[in-house]
């Protein structure tokens, strides 16, 4: 009987018993990488009208109000010309509330209404 780098035998058993039991779905503490959200944040606890102009904001608090993902605003960052202006304190991205403020009346200048799918700039119906 030759034995080798086949999938059975003892190497089996030990990765097996590595990740838990078999049977098991669950992955033990140690291998179960904690993973950053990335999804929208909550709507802010705070009203941005109230609060001052010259105050800061953290990325995630400007994601909140402005209702995207802070890796959206990740991705703003790497474009200098782009309307959501920020800088650097200490190493962090900060938002004035001016900026924001300024950049969400763009926003809702530049925002048409939704029109339904039939609906044509010419006046005419969609083809079916």
């Amino acid at each position: 009987m030759v034995r080798g780098g086949g999938m059975g035998g003892k190497d089996e058993k030990n990765r097996i018993e590595a990740f838990g039991a078999a049977g098991s779905r669950e992955m033990p503490r140690a291998t179960k990488r904690r993973r950053k959200n990335r999804g929208v944040p909550p709507p802010a606890t705070f009203d941005i009208d109230t609060l001052p102009g010259s105050t800061n904001l953290t990325a995630l608090e400007a994601a909140a109000v402005i209702r995207r993902t802070p890796g959206a605003l990740e991705q703003w960052r790497r474009d200098p010309n782009h309307p959501l202006k920020w800088r650097y304190v200490a190493g962090r991205p900060l938002y004035r509330v001016d900026a924001v403020r300024d950049y969400l009346a763009k926003c809702d200048k530049t925002t048409k209404l939704p029109q339904p799918h039939s609906a044509r700039g010419d006046g005419r119906a969609a083809r079916p």
